[in-house]
Protein backbone atom coordinates (compact mmCIF):
# COMPACT_ATOMS: atom_id res chain seq x y z
CA UNK A 1 0.00 0.00 0.00
CA UNK A 2 1.15 3.44 -0.58
CA UNK A 3 1.87 5.43 2.08
CA UNK A 4 -0.20 8.60 3.23
CA UNK A 5 2.08 10.25 6.07
CA UNK A 6 1.75 13.56 4.65
CA UNK A 7 -1.84 14.77 2.86
CA UNK A 8 -1.05 18.97 2.27
CA UNK A 9 -4.63 20.48 1.80
CA UNK A 10 -4.30 23.11 -0.95
CA UNK A 11 -7.62 25.84 -1.65
CA UNK A 12 -8.39 25.23 -4.87
CA UNK A 13 -8.79 29.07 -6.32
CA UNK A 14 -5.38 29.88 -4.94
CA UNK A 15 -3.22 29.19 -8.41
CA UNK A 16 0.25 30.27 -7.10
CA UNK A 17 -0.32 28.10 -3.93
CA UNK A 18 -1.01 25.22 -6.19
CA UNK A 19 2.05 25.46 -8.56
CA UNK A 20 4.43 26.09 -5.93
CA UNK A 21 3.09 22.80 -4.21
CA UNK A 22 4.01 20.70 -7.22
CA UNK A 23 7.11 20.63 -6.24
CA UNK A 24 6.99 19.61 -2.51
CA UNK A 25 7.77 16.57 -0.98
CA UNK A 26 4.13 15.65 0.23
CA UNK A 27 3.00 12.13 -0.28
CA UNK A 28 -0.64 13.53 -1.58
CA UNK A 29 -1.26 16.75 -2.44
CA UNK A 30 -4.99 17.57 -2.01
CA UNK A 31 -6.26 20.36 -4.17
CA UNK A 32 -9.69 21.30 -2.22
CA UNK A 33 -12.80 22.70 -3.01
CA UNK A 34 -14.76 22.63 0.07
CA UNK A 35 -13.80 25.03 3.23
CA UNK A 36 -10.91 26.66 2.03
CA UNK A 37 -13.05 27.68 -0.71
CA UNK A 38 -15.74 30.79 -0.49
CA UNK A 39 -18.66 30.00 -1.95
CA UNK A 40 -18.68 33.04 -4.79
CA UNK A 41 -15.09 31.03 -5.85
CA UNK A 42 -16.29 27.49 -6.74
CA UNK A 43 -16.95 27.14 -9.76
CA UNK A 44 -13.34 29.05 -10.53
CA UNK A 45 -11.88 26.50 -7.79
CA UNK A 46 -12.97 23.80 -10.20
CA UNK A 47 -11.83 25.20 -13.35
CA UNK A 48 -8.58 25.83 -11.50
CA UNK A 49 -7.63 22.34 -10.45
CA UNK A 50 -9.12 20.63 -13.42
CA UNK A 51 -6.50 22.43 -15.39
CA UNK A 52 -3.51 22.14 -12.73
CA UNK A 53 -4.32 18.02 -12.90
CA UNK A 54 -4.11 18.38 -16.81
CA UNK A 55 -1.28 20.68 -16.97
CA UNK A 56 2.62 20.31 -16.34
CA UNK A 57 2.64 21.60 -12.59
CA UNK A 58 2.01 18.81 -10.62
CA UNK A 59 3.27 15.89 -13.01
CA UNK A 60 5.02 13.38 -9.98
CA UNK A 61 2.55 14.21 -7.78
CA UNK A 62 -0.19 12.02 -6.29
CA UNK A 63 -2.89 14.16 -6.52
CA UNK A 64 -6.70 13.89 -4.75
CA UNK A 65 -9.18 16.50 -5.01
CA UNK A 66 -11.34 17.33 -1.99
CA UNK A 67 -14.82 17.79 -3.14
CA UNK A 68 -17.97 19.46 -1.61
CA UNK A 69 -19.88 17.08 0.63
CA UNK A 70 -23.36 15.36 -0.98
CA UNK A 71 -25.55 17.89 1.33
CA UNK A 72 -23.96 20.56 -0.22
CA UNK A 73 -25.58 19.93 -4.05
CA UNK A 74 -22.19 20.80 -5.26
CA UNK A 75 -20.69 17.44 -5.32
CA UNK A 76 -21.60 16.32 -8.54
CA UNK A 77 -20.45 19.31 -10.45
CA UNK A 78 -17.55 18.95 -8.52
CA UNK A 79 -16.71 15.60 -10.18
CA UNK A 80 -17.65 16.55 -13.46
CA UNK A 81 -14.85 18.97 -13.58
CA UNK A 82 -12.49 17.10 -11.84
CA UNK A 83 -12.36 13.15 -12.96
CA UNK A 84 -9.96 13.67 -15.87
CA UNK A 85 -6.08 11.62 -16.19
CA UNK A 86 -4.03 12.50 -13.94
CA UNK A 87 -6.31 12.66 -10.86
CA UNK A 88 -5.59 9.58 -8.33
CA UNK A 89 -7.96 10.19 -5.58
CA UNK A 90 -10.72 12.07 -4.27
CA UNK A 91 -11.45 13.55 -0.73
CA UNK A 92 -14.68 12.63 0.33
CA UNK A 93 -15.87 15.30 3.56
CA UNK A 94 -18.43 14.07 5.90
CA UNK A 95 -20.60 11.02 4.41
CA UNK A 96 -22.68 9.78 7.24
CA UNK A 97 -23.05 5.99 5.69
CA UNK A 98 -21.80 3.63 2.92
CA UNK A 99 -24.73 4.61 0.77
CA UNK A 100 -23.39 8.00 0.59
CA UNK A 101 -19.61 6.72 -0.52
CA UNK A 102 -21.52 4.53 -2.85
CA UNK A 103 -23.13 7.76 -4.42
CA UNK A 104 -19.59 9.26 -5.15
CA UNK A 105 -18.16 6.00 -6.05
CA UNK A 106 -20.92 5.29 -8.64
CA UNK A 107 -20.24 8.56 -9.82
CA UNK A 108 -16.19 7.78 -10.49
CA UNK A 109 -16.76 4.76 -12.14
CA UNK A 110 -19.72 6.54 -14.24
CA UNK A 111 -16.30 9.03 -15.52
CA UNK A 112 -13.86 6.58 -15.65
CA UNK A 113 -15.26 4.56 -18.57
CA UNK A 114 -16.26 7.70 -20.22
CA UNK A 115 -13.07 9.48 -19.89
CA UNK A 116 -10.73 6.60 -21.06
CA UNK A 117 -9.27 6.39 -17.24
CA UNK A 118 -8.37 3.00 -15.84
CA UNK A 119 -11.50 1.14 -13.90
CA UNK A 120 -10.56 1.62 -10.17
CA UNK A 121 -7.51 3.72 -10.81
CA UNK A 122 -9.13 7.21 -8.52
CA UNK A 123 -8.77 6.26 -4.76
CA UNK A 124 -10.89 6.93 -1.68
CA UNK A 125 -10.24 9.04 1.41
CA UNK A 126 -13.01 9.45 3.27
CA UNK A 127 -13.61 12.26 6.41
CA UNK A 128 -14.93 10.87 9.36
CA UNK A 129 -16.19 14.17 11.02
CA UNK A 130 -20.13 13.95 12.25
CA UNK A 131 -21.11 11.38 14.57
CA UNK A 132 -23.08 9.63 12.53
CA UNK A 133 -20.02 9.17 10.40
CA UNK A 134 -18.39 7.83 13.86
CA UNK A 135 -20.79 5.57 14.75
CA UNK A 136 -20.63 4.11 10.84
CA UNK A 137 -17.00 4.35 10.70
CA UNK A 138 -15.95 0.79 9.99
CA UNK A 139 -19.25 0.31 7.06
CA UNK A 140 -17.89 3.74 5.73
CA UNK A 141 -14.16 2.62 5.53
CA UNK A 142 -15.34 -0.99 4.40
CA UNK A 143 -17.71 0.56 1.39
CA UNK A 144 -15.24 0.16 -1.50
CA UNK A 145 -12.44 -1.14 -2.76
CA UNK A 146 -11.21 2.32 -3.17
CA UNK A 147 -10.67 3.35 -0.20
CA UNK A 148 -6.93 3.48 0.69
CA UNK A 149 -7.93 5.20 4.10
CA UNK A 150 -10.15 7.35 6.41
CA UNK A 151 -9.99 10.70 7.42
CA UNK A 152 -10.35 12.04 11.25
CA UNK A 153 -11.92 15.66 11.24
CA UNK A 154 -11.63 17.38 14.73
CA UNK A 155 -13.40 20.94 13.91
CA UNK A 156 -16.39 19.28 11.89
CA UNK A 157 -17.07 16.62 14.60
CA UNK A 158 -16.47 18.80 17.91
CA UNK A 159 -18.82 21.16 15.74
CA UNK A 160 -21.50 18.41 14.90
CA UNK A 161 -21.51 16.91 18.40
CA UNK A 162 -20.99 20.47 20.54
CA UNK A 163 -17.86 19.00 22.24
CA UNK A 164 -15.65 21.89 23.20
CA UNK A 165 -12.26 21.87 21.31
CA UNK A 166 -9.79 22.03 23.54
CA UNK A 167 -5.48 22.49 23.42
CA UNK A 168 -4.68 19.65 24.90
CA UNK A 169 -7.40 17.12 22.80
CA UNK A 170 -8.22 14.93 25.64
CA UNK A 171 -12.45 15.45 24.24
CA UNK A 172 -10.68 13.76 20.88
CA UNK A 173 -9.05 10.51 22.81
CA UNK A 174 -12.49 8.45 22.17
CA UNK A 175 -13.51 9.33 18.48
CA UNK A 176 -9.85 9.15 17.43
CA UNK A 177 -9.38 5.56 19.04
CA UNK A 178 -12.83 4.64 17.22
CA UNK A 179 -11.01 6.06 13.75
CA UNK A 180 -8.24 4.17 13.77
CA UNK A 181 -10.19 0.96 14.87
CA UNK A 182 -12.35 1.20 12.33
CA UNK A 183 -9.25 1.59 9.82
CA UNK A 184 -7.58 -1.26 11.32
CA UNK A 185 -10.56 -3.48 10.75
CA UNK A 186 -11.62 -2.52 7.05
CA UNK A 187 -7.17 -2.58 6.22
CA UNK A 188 -7.28 0.70 5.47
CA UNK A 189 -5.06 3.54 6.80
CA UNK A 190 -5.90 5.75 9.77
CA UNK A 191 -4.84 9.32 8.72
CA UNK A 192 -5.30 12.16 11.59
CA UNK A 193 -6.85 15.49 11.84
CA UNK A 194 -5.22 18.64 10.99
CA UNK A 195 -3.04 20.19 13.48
CA UNK A 196 -4.46 23.81 12.63
CA UNK A 197 -1.79 26.25 14.50
CA UNK A 198 0.54 26.01 11.61
CA UNK A 199 3.46 28.10 13.64
CA UNK A 200 3.61 25.45 16.84
CA UNK A 201 6.28 23.20 15.81
CA UNK A 202 6.02 21.16 19.65
CA UNK A 203 2.79 21.50 19.65
CA UNK A 204 2.19 19.47 16.44
CA UNK A 205 5.47 16.95 17.04
CA UNK A 206 3.81 16.05 19.92
CA UNK A 207 -0.35 15.24 18.79
CA UNK A 208 2.15 13.59 15.60
CA UNK A 209 3.54 11.47 18.48
CA UNK A 210 0.03 10.83 20.43
CA UNK A 211 -1.04 9.65 16.53
CA UNK A 212 0.91 7.58 16.06
CA UNK A 213 1.21 5.80 19.27
CA UNK A 214 -2.98 5.53 18.65
CA UNK A 215 -2.51 3.46 15.69
CA UNK A 216 -2.38 6.67 13.16
CA UNK A 217 -0.26 6.41 9.64
CA UNK A 218 -0.67 9.56 8.68
CA UNK A 219 -2.05 13.25 8.96
CA UNK A 220 -3.85 15.73 7.17
CA UNK A 221 -2.03 18.80 7.16
CA UNK A 222 -2.42 22.36 6.06
CA UNK A 223 0.79 24.31 5.44
CA UNK A 224 4.29 23.16 4.01
CA UNK A 225 6.22 23.26 6.60
CA UNK A 226 4.49 20.59 8.37
CA UNK A 227 5.38 17.94 5.43
CA UNK A 228 8.95 17.09 7.36
CA UNK A 229 8.03 16.96 10.93
CA UNK A 230 5.26 14.55 9.66
CA UNK A 231 6.95 12.82 7.31
CA UNK A 232 9.50 11.82 9.76
CA UNK A 233 7.24 11.35 12.42
CA UNK A 234 5.81 8.53 10.69
CA UNK A 235 8.75 6.92 9.01
CA UNK A 236 10.46 4.64 11.36
CA UNK A 237 13.83 5.18 12.76
CA UNK A 238 17.12 3.16 11.75
CA UNK A 239 16.71 1.76 15.30
CA UNK A 240 13.12 0.46 14.75
CA UNK A 241 13.92 -0.98 11.77
CA UNK A 242 16.96 -3.11 12.68
CA UNK A 243 15.60 -4.12 15.59
CA UNK A 244 12.34 -5.51 13.18
CA UNK A 245 14.64 -7.35 11.15
CA UNK A 246 16.34 -8.95 14.29
CA UNK A 247 13.06 -9.65 15.42
CA UNK A 248 11.72 -11.30 12.27
CA UNK A 249 14.90 -13.10 11.63
CA UNK A 250 15.36 -14.69 15.56
CA UNK A 251 11.57 -15.76 15.14
CA UNK A 252 11.84 -17.56 11.98
CA UNK A 253 14.65 -19.42 12.93
CA UNK A 254 12.80 -20.60 16.01
CA UNK A 255 9.89 -21.56 13.40
CA UNK A 256 12.38 -23.65 11.28
CA UNK A 257 13.26 -25.41 14.94
CA UNK A 258 9.41 -26.01 15.44
CA UNK A 259 9.07 -23.33 18.07
CA UNK A 260 6.35 -20.39 18.69
CA UNK A 261 8.41 -18.23 20.44
CA UNK A 262 12.20 -16.94 21.39
CA UNK A 263 13.57 -14.03 22.85
CA UNK A 264 15.25 -11.29 21.58
CA UNK A 265 17.10 -9.26 23.96
CA UNK A 266 15.95 -10.45 26.85
CA UNK A 267 12.44 -9.88 25.59
CA UNK A 268 9.91 -12.46 24.51
CA UNK A 269 8.89 -12.73 20.90
CA UNK A 270 5.80 -15.20 19.47
CA UNK A 271 3.35 -14.65 16.69
CA UNK A 272 2.19 -10.84 17.72
CA UNK A 273 5.26 -9.59 18.06
CA UNK A 274 6.87 -11.22 14.74
CA UNK A 275 3.92 -10.16 12.83
CA UNK A 276 4.32 -6.21 13.92
CA UNK A 277 7.91 -6.36 12.88
CA UNK A 278 7.18 -7.54 9.60
CA UNK A 279 4.00 -4.70 9.14
CA UNK A 280 6.84 -2.46 10.22
CA UNK A 281 9.00 -3.47 7.77
CA UNK A 282 6.88 -3.39 4.93
CA UNK A 283 5.65 0.62 5.86
CA UNK A 284 9.31 1.32 5.82
CA UNK A 285 10.11 -0.30 2.49
CA UNK A 286 6.62 1.39 0.88
CA UNK A 287 8.00 4.82 2.40
CA UNK A 288 11.56 4.32 1.16
CA UNK A 289 10.00 3.07 -2.64
CA UNK A 290 8.08 6.19 -2.51
CA UNK A 291 10.34 8.72 -1.40
CA UNK A 292 13.06 7.10 -4.77
CA UNK A 293 10.66 7.60 -6.50
CA UNK A 294 9.44 11.06 -5.63
CA UNK A 295 13.35 11.80 -6.00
Amino acid sequence: MEPLRTLLSVPGNRQNMIEKAGSLPTDVLVLDLEDSVPAAEKATARAMVRDAITGPALKGQRVFVRINSIGSGLMEEDLEAVITPGIDGINIPKPNSADDIKKVEAIIERLEKERGIEKGHIKLTPWVETAKGLINAFEIASASPRIVGIIFGAEDFTLDTGMQRTEGGEELLYPRTMVVVAAKAADVIAIDTPYNNFRDDEGLIREVTLARALGFEGKYIIHPSQIEPVNQAFHPTFEEVEQARRTVEAFEAAEAQGFASTSVDGRMIDIPQANRARKLLMVADSIERRERGSG
